[in-house]
């Protein structure tokens, strides 16, 4: 996923199951490949309450802003995706079967959702991912106290060794996640979304030779989001005035300070990402490009066809948005 230059506007998006969701001014767009290869959209208007706007101005803060945001928003288009993939293995399965002909439900897909549903996928989206990001604090911490606590009382020492569990916890994780074939399709599709961008921030045309040669790494990817706040994180709760006594209070102290520590993360990820053509300084972005080594794979061009024609269609919208 990309956290959401003009020479060109930015974009971001985010792969869903056999396909690729991409984030325009104006609308949100995502692209699913069905097994006929036809390609079906679902195209949802971008509406941010004017507050929400104004916090998003703000450092710190619209870091913190934009993640639950592109959370909430991300579930709908992960969840659209999911059910066309469920409705194409279900029809594929009945193609055999002349006492159960197949209903094409497709079309249905665009216009199906009542507001209710939207905004229960978007609330569920939130709160996945508020409770997943509680975990990932929460747990390291813990088996750090819990193993290493009586080895030495330098608190900087059990914030690198909380630091070196958590990403020992996420590689393990989306190692283990990368081999089933689903996940690795959805890699594919994440590798194929950071093409078409740089391939766009470049100013190439959008065809699939053009796209396939650029790197499936990109430096404002979510992936590189996640490593910062494990070692912004480090360097937050090493501070003098964060210190604990027990378990719990160390605990409570990471969950009190994880918004500063998401907002800082954000940070570091804009600044890396508007360094990456500066000699030297380019190299404070390779923790994220190393971890994308992880989170994405290199995509065949029917998967590059899929992101480009998301990325076109979004573009269309917007340009019909006055």
């Amino acid at each position: 996923m990309h956290l959401p230059q003009d020479s060109r506007s930015i974009y971001g998006g985010q792969a869903v199951i056999e396909g690729v969701m991409f984030a325009g001014k104006h609308v949100n767009v995502t692209a699913v490949r069905l097994k006929n290869d036809e390609i079906i959209y679902y195209e949802v208007p971008r509406t941010s309450k004017t507050w929400v706007q104004r916090l998003k101005k703000i450092p710190l803060v619209r870091g913190v802003v934009g993640i639950l945001e592109s959370s909430a928003k991300g579930s709908q288009h992960l969840n659209f995706s999911m059910e066309a993939y469920a409705d194409d293995e279900a029809a594929k399965e009945l193609e055999g079967n002349v006492e159960q002909p197949v209903a094409p439900a497709k079309e249905e897909k665009k216009s199906g959702w009542s507001l209710s549903m939207i905004v229960g996928v978007a609330v569920a989206g939130v709160i996945s991912f508020i409770f997943g990001k509680l975990i990932f604090t929460a747990a390291p911490a813990a088996l750090e106290e819990l193993i290493f606590s009586g080895v030495f009382d330098n608190k900087v020492g059990h914030n690198l060794l909380e630091g070196l569990i958590k990403i020992i916890l996420l590689l393990g994780y989306l190692y283990f996640i990368s081999m089933t074939p689903l996940i690795k399709r959805l890699f594919q599709y994440h590798g194929a979304e950071h093409k078409v961008i740089s391939a766009y921030e470049a100013g190439e045309d959008l065809t699939i030779k053009n796209v396939q040669k650029y790197s499936r790494l990109h430096y404002r990817c979510g992936s590189s989001f996640i490593i910062f706040t494990v070692i912004v994180g480090v360097i937050v709760y090493s501070l003098p005035f964060f210190t604990w006594d027990s378990i719990w209070e160390r605990i409570y102290i990471r969950i009190l300070l994880l918004p500063l520590v998401l907002g800082l993360s954000y940070e570091v990820l804009r600044w890396t990402n508007a360094l990456r053509e500066v000699p030297v300084l380019r190299y404070l972005g390779y923790p994220g490009l190393w971890l994308q080594l992880l989170t994405t794979k290199e995509p065949r061009d029917e998967q590059v066809a899929v992101s480009i024609a998301s990325f076109n269609r979004m573009l269309e919208l917007d340009k019909q948005v006055k």
